[in-house]
């Protein structure tokens, strides 16, 4: 019989100064925009399209101004699609614990709303079209989802399905309240939402795309990587499973592959509303 793996159990309190608790929780939120800030910086030094008239180079001072109105997007549209997508009859007799964001519980889909809605109010308030902000900023989007899921795993949570005893990396995560071992989950979509999948979309915005496609790819990607990881992912108590044997994460993301899917094949067609005619080549370097 193989030797179970036991999750750490780490504290989730990283530093205690008097009444004030600093939680790894909320430092891996802090690590994920600082990433997607390195990343954004990575990104300045591409040129940003191959027209005739390309739009004005993305700056130091739009990637900090990208990064805030992302930061609010990211909170905000978390949890509110959080309580709207998971418990929405608990927040609809609790509302005010809406705003009880240190209780926990975010969702990434409605993130990705809250993220969509910033970039269009950022496009709009700079003078850039909506795709071309999408494009930009969707390859520095993984490494934050990655640390997102390494905060995951130190906090023992969204722990994994029942696995094979002879599985060697089986973990017995106490909190499930068994000591079954079962998939650490958080690692799986650690290296696909977060490692890998930064690698692909990174590599496949470095040559020129037409206006759009990077942004569809995103969502395309994240759409497979989450609903395989999703397979191995203990489906929330109170929701269990739905039609077809998937759960909620799953569905949420058929609208995101039926969505990619359109936007690439419409701007690979030239017919994006909103979108140049000429392609984009949003990573090339100089």
């Amino acid at each position: 019989m193989h030797a179970m793996l036991m999750h750490p159990q780490i504290d989730p309190v990283a530093l205690q100064l008097g009444p004030l608790a600093i939680h790894w929780y909320g430092l891996s939120y802090l690590m994920a925009f600082g990433l997607c800030m390195w990343a954004g910086l990575r990104r300045i030094h591409h040129a940003p399209y191959a027209t005739s008239a390309p739009p004005r180079p993305w700056t130091r001072l739009d990637i900090e101004d990208i990064l805030f109105f992302i930061i609010v997007g990211v909170v905000a549209g978390g949890r509110v699609g959080y309580c709207l997508f998971y418990k929405p009859l608990y927040y609809l007799s609790h509302p005010l614990e809406v705003f009880f964001v240190w209780q926990g519980g975010m969702s990434f889909h409605g993130g990705l709303i809250g993220v969509i809605i910033a970039m269009v109010w950022f496009g709009r308030s700079r003078g850039r079209g909506f795709w071309q902000v999408a494009d930009f900023v969707a390859p520095c989007v993984p490494p934050g989802l990655a640390s997102g899921r390494v905060g995951n795993f130190i906090n023992g949570e969204l722990w994994g399905r029942l696995a094979p005893p002879d599985l060697p990396w089986g973990m017995v995560f106490p909190g499930s309240g068994t000591l079954m071992p079962r998939h650490p989950s958080q690692v799986y979509q650690f290296l696909l939402e977060g490692v890998l999948f930064f690698f692909l979309l990174w590599f496949y915005a470095k040559k020129p795309r037409k206006t759009g496609q990077v942004a569809a790819v995103f969502l395309i990607l994240y759409g497979v990587f989450r609903f395989s990881a999703e397979y191995f992912r203990e489906p929330d108590a109170h929701l269990g499973y739905l039609a077809f044997g998937w759960t909620l994460g799953q569905w949420l993301c058929v609208p995101m592959l039926i969505g990619g899917a359109a936007i690439w094949w419409l701007a690979h067609k030239g017919r994006l509303p909103g979108a140049m005619a000429q392609p984009s080549s949003a990573s090339l370097r100089k």
